[in-house]
């Protein structure tokens, strides 16, 4: 499994990125591993994938040297368990708000890998004020590699919506939320994660972010709409 390849690169000071492809698919996921990406994310919260997928998309990725990081749709023991032996090469673990939980978490990435548990990537995300207020107890559980900030989710508990038009930044008081967990996550000797834009990342590499989810389809938009804009000069 290649989630003890991304904690080496991490443990090494190295930055990774994951894309989410949007679709369940194998081949796209392959794809973009054999472009650049160093994982992809399987939303199996927000997406359609079937644990069949899981399973199939994990052995394509790691075909081309990539991994597959998998986001059940709640902590729930035995659905984590399922994703682990599935094929998961990471888990990443939504709505993780406080210790208890996050070790509840790690117990059953252990419970379900007794003998291989340290192969998988496992990530908390930290998707509200309560989690991040309880984050120095949190990040005293040992197993947790990867301690993700949402800030989508994080916008909508704080009263904004999850995402901001296309192209303007999130609001100020939420991006500042978001730099305290960075700074204790760093504070703490773990790894920090959050979602960038191309745009945003400089920002938070600099602030030592080292795992990096992107969507794939601003770049996606962006490549339509220059497409598109061609054309239309094209047809004036």
């Amino acid at each position: 499994m290649n989630g003890a390849k991304l904690r080496a690169r991490l443990q090494a000071g190295e930055a990774i990125t994951m894309y989410n492809t949007h679709h369940a698919s194998t081949g796209l996921a392959a794809r973009l591993v054999e472009l650049g990406a160093d994982s992809v994310f399987v939303d199996c919260e927000h997406g359609t994938w079937s644990f069949e997928d899981v399973r199939m998309t994990g052995q394509i990725v790691r075909s081309v040297g990539g991994a597959a990081i998998i986001r059940p749709h709640s902590h729930e023991r035995p659905i984590i368990i399922r994703y682990l032996n599935a094929g998961a090469d990471g888990i990443m673990v939504p709505m993780v708000d406080n210790a208890d939980q996050a070790r509840a978490i790690v117990d059953a990435v252990r419970y379900a890998l007794p003998s291989d548990y340290g192969k998988r990537l496992v990530v908390a995300m930290i998707e509200t004020q309560e989690a991040i207020a309880n984050l120095d107890e949190m990040l005293k559980v040992e197993g947790i590699d990867v301690f993700f900030i949402g800030p989508g989710d994080l916008s909508q508990d704080m009263g904004y919506p999850p995402a901001p038009p296309f192209g303007e930044p999130r609001p100020a008081v939420v991006m500042e939320k978001v730099a305290i967990a960075v700074e204790k996550i760093r504070a703490a000797g773990k790894v920090a994660g959050t979602l960038v834009t191309a745009e945003e990342l400089p920002h938070w590499l600099e602030k030592g972010v080292q795992y990096f989810y992107v969507h794939t389809d601003p770049f996606l938009r962006r490549g339509i709409a220059s497409v598109k804009k061609t054309l239309s000069k094209e047809v004036v």
